[in-house]
């Protein structure tokens, strides 16, 4: 066999998948950790020993990833730009708020710098806020609401939470009523619009007309 037809026969083998789980974040006092991330309202997995070691474990409500606080890795607080996407910024950024952290203004990003306010029309991708935990480790909101293509599978559409399916239910409706407005009469098959234009924003696809 050529070693043309070895690599044919390589790029027909299925990839492995590889589901990124849990990240670790280092902190200095765990008790306080715990504290900090459960009134976010993030929730507890575990509060258990590793290799010896006391370590928490979070979950970021809808967020698929995990995370671990441990005092024993690197430096606390050297953890820095760790994303969290919301669907709505504001709202994201009012719940922090009210939950007694100091988090930023919104912000978006133009080619002269950070200006102040979410990005025009909300556009996806370029709407921020930043907030810290007690040891320094950063966090970024970031509002997302369409998807570039190719970042989900077209063949599934989730929704991490009721309150994410809402949301994006109220966008279905907005789009759908200036839909109803270009058209100039009422669509009786809305509920089918609705599903494209929900599946159009998390894979990136074209919009319904």
């Amino acid at each position: 066999m050529s070693m043309t037809e070895d690599r044919s026969i390589d790029a027909n083998v299925g990839i492995a998948d590889m589901k990124l789980e849990v990240v670790t974040i280092p902190v200095t006092d765990l008790d306080r950790a715990k504290e900090f991330y459960a009134n976010l309202g993030w929730r507890l997995d575990a509060d258990f020993l590793l290799g010896g070691n006391r370590a928490i474990q979070f979950t970021p409500p809808g967020s698929g990833c995990s995370i671990h606080f441990s005092t024993t890795t690197a430096t606390p607080g050297s953890a820095q730009g760790l994303f969290l996407i919301v669907a709505d910024i504001n709202a994201a950024r009012d719940h922090l708020a009210k939950h007694g952290v100091q988090v930023g203004d919104v912000f978006h990003l133009t080619p002269e710098g950070p200006a102040g306010g979410p990005a025009p029309d909300h556009g996806p991708y370029n709407s921020y806020a930043s907030f810290s935990d007690p040891d320094g480790n950063g966090w970024l909101l970031q509002e997302v609401t369409t998807r570039l293509p190719g970042r989900i599978d077209p063949g599934v559409t989730t929704f991490a939470s009721v309150n994410d399916l809402a949301t994006t239910l109220r966008r279905a409706a907005a789009a759908h009523g200036q839909h109803e407005e270009r058209t100039g009469e009422a669509d009786a098959n809305w509920p089918d619009w609705y599903a494209a234009y929900i599946v159009s924003e998390q894979t990136g696809a074209e919009p319904p007309k």
